[in-house]
């Protein structure tokens, strides 16, 4: 392979954030952009967990997991500065995203597929989301970002998910109480960035076309 090999699926937020640490370090990988009703072999062959982004590099060691295909990426280039400096630094990093991951996420699924999960209605599980919620807004009050003025690791691993739980009720969220979160998203969704990660790509199982995704620079 002359490049790594990326399978995603452009609305999956795991999928984003990966797709963010590629731009961010300035890397370029092949990307086979998948749906995931229809998952090809070659992606189960590599992980056979079966979710996405997965990560092929050149020597065959398959990275599946998210936040770790963004450490990859960032470790060899960090243009932005964006990996944390310190071990303060990293320890919050590490728990707001484990927050985010472990505890917020699952709420939010249910609140998104409340006709899934009958057992309470879908506003008691925004509520349950929304504690998460209040704590980056909290921190929003104090500074741009989440660990300061310039956007971090946390901040781009995080904002796909924020975005996604906006989407649910875009009407309840725009007059939320939550007006620095709504900021702070609604600038990396502008942003550069995101808007190369959201790029849309034929079908890798239709077109059987790899594209070259991240540093397309001569």
């Amino acid at each position: 392979m002359s490049l790594p090999i990326l399978y995603s699926f452009r609305r999956c937020p795991y999928a984003m954030r990966a797709r963010l640490g590629i731009l961010l370090s300035h890397q370029s990988v092949s990307l086979k952009e998948i749906i995931l009703k229809h998952k090809p072999e070659s992606m189960l062959n590599a992980s056979p967990k079966g979710t996405v982004p997965v990560l092929i590099l050149t020597n065959s060691h398959v990275i599946d997991e998210s936040l770790d295909i963004m450490f990859w990426a960032l470790n060899q280039s960090d243009p932005q500065q964006i990996l944390p400096k310190d071990q303060q630094q990293i320890d919050i990093t590490h728990t707001l995203i484990r927050q985010n991951d472990t505890t917020f996420k699952p709420w939010l699924d249910k609140y998104k597929y409340a006709d899934r999960h009958p057992e309470h209605s879908a506003t008691e599980y925004r509520q349950q989301a929304e504690q998460f919620i209040f704590q980056l807004e909290t921190q929003l009050t104090i500074s741009a970002q989440l660990l300061g003025e310039s956007a971090s690791l946390a901040d781009y691993a995080i904002f796909p998910f924020i975005r996604q739980f906006a989407h649910v009720d875009v009407n309840w969220f725009n007059q939320a109480p939550y007006p620095n979160t709504r900021s702070w998203l609604n600038n990396h969704i502008e942003s550069q960035y995101f808007t190369s990660a959201m790029k849309k790509y034929p079908l890798w199982l239709d077109s059987q076309q790899m594209f070259t995704f991240g540093d397309t620079r001569p």
